[in-house]
């Protein structure tokens, strides 16, 4: 049967991103990927996709450039109608200890990582709201919920969207349109692979670094018919950090 529910996921070309877009094709939705610079990330993932017979689409911008996620995304409506679900995912971290923190550290990850909640869901959101039904679902951090040392910019951006999240799933319930949040730990990606483990797991009752596979698994539950009474919750995927 034809799966009409099309799934948008920001940052699909690489880590967990790309892991929510092959678990999404999976289990049969047509994903429009989005990616910014990783051009040889994204047609991999497009060819994989293929490979696996799943429908894809490419569309390429920068999350924290307002006017280019309008115009793209006004495209990406035009074509496709109200989406299904919108996986807000793209995220960069740039790690110091406060003092030592510079301007570019501060703004790049909150116009990435915070500003990209409203550039993206923003211009999506009125057919959403207008067919009333859908998913929203956002992947913040663990960060964001306790706060990091060295983080102060990426948790802030976390916490914001976890706020965010909560918020906007008020707006959209009577609307039938759940609004939830993943907040991962440490995940086996490139993000994380300078992380300090041997400082990190002892803190991790489970004894080990997840698996993207095993975040995107939880994606695509939120975006199902069955999750449809689950909406204004931050879900923490992180082997009981503590």
């Amino acid at each position: 049967m034809e799966n009409n529910k099309k799934v948008l996921i920001t940052g699909a070309d690489r880590g967990i991103g790309r892991a929510i877009a092959l678990a999404v094709s999976v289990a049969g939705y047509p994903v429009i990927a989005h990616y910014r610079r990783n051009e040889e990330g994204a047609q991999s993932l497009e060819t994989e996709i293929r490979s696996k017979g799943g429908e894809i689409e490419l569309v390429r911008f920068d999350v924290r450039n307002r006017e280019e996620c309008r115009e793209q995304l006004a495209a990406v409506t035009e074509k496709h109608g109200a989406l299904w679900g919108i996986i807000c995912n793209a995220g960069i971290c740039a790690d110091n200890a406060f003092p030592a923190l510079s301007d570019e550290d501060w703004d790049t990850v909150i116009h990435t990582n915070l500003d990209a909640f409203y550039n993206v869901i923003h211009p999506l959101i009125m057919p959403v709201c207008r067919k009333k039904q859908g998913r929203i679902i956002t992947i913040a951090s663990v960060s964001g919920i306790n706060g990091n040392r060295g983080q102060v910019n990426y948790s802030a951006s976390k916490a914001g969207i976890i706020g965010a999240t909560k918020a906007l799933a008020v707006e959209l319930a009577s609307r039938s349109i759940t609004v939830n949040c993943i907040a991962p730990g440490i995940i086996e990606t490139d993000m994380s692979e300078k992380a300090p483990l041997d400082m990190i797991l002892p803190h991790v009752p489970m004894g080990r670094i997840g698996k993207a596979e095993e975040v995107a698994a939880l994606a695509v539950f939120l975006l199902s018919e069955t999750a449809s009474y689950i909406t204004r919750q931050v879900i923490a995927v992180d082997g009981g950090l503590v």
